[in-house]
């Protein structure tokens, strides 16, 4: 990440600024919500993706930094609201702003997050641009409740469960990567590999995410470990146990789905571990992050491409 931290690190503070500047709101709670969550740390991809493919391409204006704050300020209303419907107490090692704050100011604020975005957008004066940022927003909501619905679905197979995450997660990261190619004013095919670029990383990343509340530690991803199995979410590895683990360890992950109990985490720890399951996801995350980078195969590379590069192999390499 140092590298792409040179590359991008003075964009990425302008960023910051344009952030900072669109949180005012003359209502304090709106403030104190928005700020807290913003301010509380993360990775960041997202913005960065849209630096970096914008200016990869050849871009030399400066609309890429507000549609990073858009792309910022989208994904962060997001994490106001799954935290909310997920009855989560910790993100980032912090208290979540539900905690905080409550539900229904988190909630109100996501919304405000989400409208401020949408009036971010209209002033880069772009049609396209709104249209792809509106049909992202659209999908994600459907991700969301793709993933209500699946909520202790113990039949649910792999090709479901990458479905609920390319609109869930991976969606926004393709917007964040075609926004840059729109701005730089790519060709259709340009744009459509940088955009599927976005979405196979964004996939890889969330299966890691995945992967990792099952193999991390609390005081690195910053969450409390067996989330997803208390929230009744079948996951990638615990979809692999249950589908060519031993009988006894299916049994074991179904029962615990069904019941949404963390108690039975050292349980279905054991089954995952015993399955090759965490493997088998890192497996499936690596591929996916080599789609990505093929997708920018024959693109001239310059620090901006191979930063994106660089990014692809983070997404799986990481411990938070």
């Amino acid at each position: 990440m140092a590298f792409v931290k040179s590359v991008i690190g003075e964009e990425m503070q302008a960023v910051d600024q344009v952030v900072r500047d669109r949180l005012y709101s003359d209502v304090i709670l709106v403030r104190q919500v928005a700020e807290y969550i913003v301010n509380s740390g993360g990775k960041r991809l997202r913005p960065m993706m849209v630096l970096l493919s914008a200016k990869a391409l050849g871009y030399e204006g400066t609309h890429h930094r507000e549609l990073a704050g858009v792309i910022e300020f989208i994904h962060t209303s997001t994490l106001l609201h799954d935290d909310v419907v997920d009855e989560s107490d910790l993100r980032r090692g912090r208290d979540t702003a539900n905690v905080l704050f409550g539900n229904a100011a988190s909630v109100l604020v996501g919304d405000f997050l989400y409208s401020r975005a949408f009036q971010m957008m209209v002033s880069c004066g772009s049609l396209r641009i709104m249209q792809v940022l509106a049909d992202t927003t659209n999908i994600i909501a459907e991700g969301e409740v793709l993933q209500l619905m699946n909520i202790g679905n113990v039949d649910i197979d792999e090709a479901a469960y990458l479905k609920v995450i390319r609109y869930k997660t991976a969606k926004l990261f393709e917007a964040a990567a075609r926004l840059g190619a729109i701005l730089a004013e790519s060709d259709p095919d340009t744009e459509d590999r940088m955009a599927r670029f976005g979405m196979h990383l964004g996939t890889a990343f969330q299966i890691i995410d995945d992967v990792l509340d099952y193999s991390g530690k609390t005081s690195e991803i910053g969450k409390t470990l067996g989330d997803d199995l208390a929230e009744g979410k079948a996951t990638l590895p615990l979809i692999h146990v249950m589908s060519h683990g031993t009988a006894e360890a299916a049994t074991i992950v179904r029962t615990a789905l069904q019941h949404a109990n963390r108690d039975e985490l050292p349980a279905v720890l054991t089954a995952v571990q015993a399955s090759g399951s965490l493997e088998y996801a890192r497996a499936v995350a690596a591929q996916e992050a080599q789609l990505a980078k093929d997708c920018l195969a024959g693109l001239t590379m310059n620090p901006y491409l191979q930063s994106l590069l660089l990014l692809a192999d983070i997404s799986i390499n990481r411990n938070s």
